[in-house]
């Protein structure tokens, strides 16, 4: 079957996003919006807007009834979640399928499984997918105690059910254990209305790297190679990069093979991601856990393999088999994308909403920008602050560099602050370019940045 109208359940960049590749593919697009978006670049270049509720994600982008009246009331056959907001509600995607409606991800029980970081574990476990030392489901402060004894410290509290760095904790000594335990259950349950928590041992030299992956509903599974996401800030990404550099073959091998084993085993179909944590001084890799959507960064995977992810999203919901097999999956040269956010780093990276005044990309060979902002935009305070993703492509890491240094240098944006001058210096410093760097390195640049920068007489 071939999809004929979509409801893009989502805004800002990553609705722009889906929507071109539906044009591409030549299916109508409907976009649900908020009152805060309702002149938003998605609904002007969608088939159709229609306003699903206030500015308040909570009153719109979340609103599955809201999102089923729209899609059903304008004939879509298919609804597109993009990422974030109900991308992962495993509730959504099956009310999507009990209405008659495609949902372009995986199935709900995939949600699910994935969804509660335990459950993920022991599936891993199951293929042979390492994971880090470990608990299972902690509810008594007593066990936990127990359970961080015989893995030693330091350790990480995480929440079963949580994700984006809600409810983790970093415990160094014994006797800040109970706070530690105290706190996370309490972000826990506020955050996700679940307290349940599990130990890991905590990698203090740690990377980030994640496999991406692409299953159908014929079995076939391949992965497009990996990513490094090592540079984040309080569990937020700010810089991708593909393939993952500086990596010893087994490791990479080892992860790849892993994730399509994983993918394999739950009978995944769509777009996915599996995440793991590398330990470096170990040379090990574990489990971290899988997103079963379009990750924020899949335009570097996109530039060094050629191959457009959210239409196989869209031609897999459809039932169409991969357009390709993995031999046929080929890598070229490095990519590097950059978050651009409205916030501003010299203020702790507060958020900077309002209008845009001067709006100037870079362009030029080997540059993309995804982005739904322009001149006379206004970013609204609602909403995350991501207002574009700047993406290069070089022929290897060093020329990725040089050429993302200047783009930034070129992008000018002005009416409100942007991470812009944060990422330049980031791309700046020397261990970047040496490629030592973990997923602590970025605190510290932050941390310098804003000094430096309380200092200024400007300041």
């Amino acid at each position: 079957m071939a999809l004929k109208r979509v409801l893009i359940a989502n805004r800002g960049e990553i609705a722009v996003r889906v929507i071109r590749a539906c044009q591409a593919l030549g299916i109508e697009t409907v976009a649900a919006v908020s009152a805060a978006d309702r002149d938003s670049m998605a609904a002007r270049i969608a088939d159709r807007a229609v306003c699903i509720g206030p500015a308040r994600s909570s009153d719109s982008y979340l609103r599955i009834d809201a999102l089923l009246a729209t899609a059903l009331g304008t004939g879509c056959d298919a609804v597109h979640p993009g990422y974030g907001f109900l991308s992962e509600n495993a509730h959504f995607a099956a009310a999507c399928v009990e209405n008659g409606l495609i949902f372009v991800g995986p199935s709900a029980e995939n949600i699910r499984q994935m969804g509660n970081k335990l459950v993920a574990r022991e599936i891993a476990h199951e293929v042979g997918v390492p994971i880090a030392p470990g608990s299972p489901h902690i509810s008594e402060f007593s066990t936990a105690r127990a359970i961080a004894e015989e893995i030693g410290m330091p350790v990480l509290f995480k929440a079963a059910a949580g994700g984006g760095g809600r409810g983790i904790r970093i415990v160094h000594r014994h006797e800040e254990l109970r706070g530690a335990f105290e706190a996370a259950s309490a972000e826990a349950k506020a955050a996700f209305g679940d307290d349940a928590l599990f130990l890991e041992r905590y990698i203090g030299n740690a990377r980030h790297v994640e496999v991406q992956v692409l299953a159908d509903a014929q079995g076939n599974v391949i992965h497009l190679g990996e990513r490094d996401c090592s540079l984040q800030r309080r569990y937020q990404k700010i810089l991708e990069e593909a393939p993952a550099f500086d990596l010893a073959q087994s490791l990479r091998e080892g992860m790849r093979e892993t994730a399509v084993a994983l993918a394999r085993h739950i009978g995944y179909r769509s777009a996915g991601t599996v995440e793991f944590i590398v330990d470096v001084d170990r040379g090990e890799f574990f489990f971290l856990e899988m997103n079963t959507r379009v990750q924020v960064e899949h335009p570097v995977t996109e530039m060094i393999t050629g191959v457009d992810i959210v239409a196989e999203q869209l031609r897999i919901a459809a039932g169409q088999p991969l357009s390709f097999t993995q031999s046929d999956v080929r890598t070229e040269g490095h990519s590097i994308e950059c978050r651009i956010n409205a916030e501003a780093p010299a203020r702790n990276f507060a958020p900077s909403p309002g209008r845009i005044t001067e709006w100037a990309p870079p362009q030029g060979a080997g540059i993309r920008v995804d982005s739904h902002a322009q001149r006379d935009y206004v970013v609204p305070p609602f909403y995350d602050s991501l207002i574009a993703k700047l993406i290069v492509h070089g022929t290897d890491r060093a020329d990725a560099i040089a050429r993302m240094a200047e783009a930034l240098a070129q992008f000018e944006v002005g009416g409100i602050d942007t991470t812009i001058p944060f990422l330049r210096q980031v791309l700046a410093q020397p261990d970047f370019a040496a490629g030592r760097i973990n997923t602590n390195w970025l605190a510290g640049i932050a941390e310098d940045f804003i000094a430096e920068q309380a200092e200024e007489p400007h300041a």
